[in-house]
């Protein structure tokens, strides 16, 4: 009988540099009993760095050659630090940075999320490359696995939608046969492939994403997530004091918190462990000794702890029909088709018979959406708000977080408080 796979995955501040890496063997050799399909991230900033790069590429921008530089320097700079001097090894990461320059002497196609795709992905080719040197130099027993040949995405470039039977198919074919003959197989979080070998990425915490694909299709033991963090915080400690950790909370939950602005775990990530009912650690890479937070199936322990989620800089826009007509499903439809089309993520809504107010970022085009709206509507909005939502709530906890606040809105279910402050 097979054993269990176990998946860690180990974000960009847990491989940002020398020490890291090393950081990250130590941890796979205490906690890694194999198998274990590694998934990583790019290091550091490398992924914003790649993002300069692709927006260089796009404009032509001069700057371009100095970026590259400074990417090749920082992996180079690594790689002599880690001692890395096997010679096939530094014939596959020369090819890696032979490959983008290639690419990036060529000319662009007209789809600039295409592009972005190509040029992003060598971030995390790059950091699983160095890691899995880094491991069978120190006699561990590992393989450097593509995930481009398992993760089978559609053409939706930035925000690959993962094809699962295709993605169950080729992890069966090319990862099964292998556990037998490695321990540790070190491969690329957020990115795919589509069917015809063009190289995707899946959008927002794709490397998390990849992490849970891998648990899906293999019918993992589990998924760690090795964070620079203690857990799951019931608060974010930039705002709050006294925070404190969730030690076990529910996939719903978690889900839950994760919709409104909690910024550990994407609920992508948590949905096909749910359907497999595949437990979630979230640890401490500083102090991976430490118990951290598993998200796992019972809701016993959901309301144990409140919740507080704090988001800053929010604009509160009310419309109202300049023909004084109800707000009513014609109306709400042309809204939400114009808030559609600019890709704006509504975080708070309410509606009475002759107004329908929203919440967002600041982050979006208002003069635009202001501009779309006012041809049909009367327009106010607030700028500089704050929303609060606290989970499994009670008066007391609302009356202290809100105090010397002015409280524009509020909205309250069984679990949940959602209060806009300014």
């Amino acid at each position: 009988m097979q054993q269990k796979v176990k998946i860690f995955k180990f974000g960009g501040a847990s491989v940002k540099d020398a020490e890291a890496i090393r950081n990250v063997k130590n941890i796979l050799l205490e906690y890694g009993s194999g198998p274990v399909i590694v998934v990583i991230s790019a290091m550091g900033k490398t992924t914003n760095l790649l993002e300069r790069i692709a927006e260089a590429y796009w404009q032509s921008d001069a700057i371009l050659e100095t970026i590259v530089n400074e990417l090749k320097d920082f992996h180079t700079k690594v790689v002599n630090e880690l001692e890395l001097n096997d010679t096939a090894f530094k014939t596959e990461f020369q090819a890696i940075f032979e490959l983008l320059d290639r690419k990036l002497s060529s000319l662009p196609s007209s789809n600039s999320h295409f592009e972005y795709d190509q040029i992003v992905s060598f971030g995390e080719l790059l950091s699983t490359k160095i890691v899995a040197a880094y491991l069978i130099k120190n006699n561990c027993s590992a393989y450097w696995l593509d995930a481009r040949k398992v993760v089978k995405t559609d053409h939706t470039y930035q925000e690959g939608r993962v094809k699962w039977n295709d993605t169950q198919s080729a992890y069966d074919k090319v990862v099964s046969p292998l556990y037998a003959s490695f321990d540790f197989f070190i491969t690329q979080g957020f990115i795919g492939q589509t069917d015809e070998g063009m190289t995707t990425t899946l959008g927002r915490e794709g490397s998390d994403f990849t992490a849970s694909i891998y648990a899906f299709v293999s019918k993992a033991e589990s998924v760690t997530i090795w964070k620079d963090v203690p857990g799951m915080l019931n608060a974010d400690p930039r705002y709050f004091s006294g925070t404190v950790l969730l030690k076990k909370i529910s996939f719903t939950e978690a889900v839950e918190l994760a919709y409104y602005g909690a910024s550990v775990i994407h609920p992508k990530t948590i949905q096909p462990l749910k359907n497999s009912d595949i437990p979630l650690y979230i640890k401490s890479f500083i102090h991976p000794e430490n118990e951290g937070t598993v998200i796992q199936s019972s809701t016993k322990y959901d309301a144990a702890v409140p919740s507080y989620i704090f988001k800053e800089n929010q604009i509160l826009i009310s419309l109202t029909p300049k023909d004084f007509s109800f707000i009513v499903e014609d109306q709400l439809t042309e809204i939400f088709a114009l808030l559609s089309n600019q890709k704006i993520r509504l975080n708070l809504m309410q509606n009475s018979a002759v107004s329908f107010s929203f919440l967002i970022d600041s982050k979006y085009n208002l003069d635009q959406l202001l501009d779309n709206l006012g041809r049909n509507y009367k327009v106010k909005y607030n700028e500089n708000l704050s929303l609060l939502t606290i989970r499994h709530f009670d008066d007391k906890i609302i009356e202290r977080l809100t105090a010397n606040k002015t409280i524009l809105l509020t909205q309250k279910t069984r679990e949940t408080a959602r209060i806009i402050l300014k």
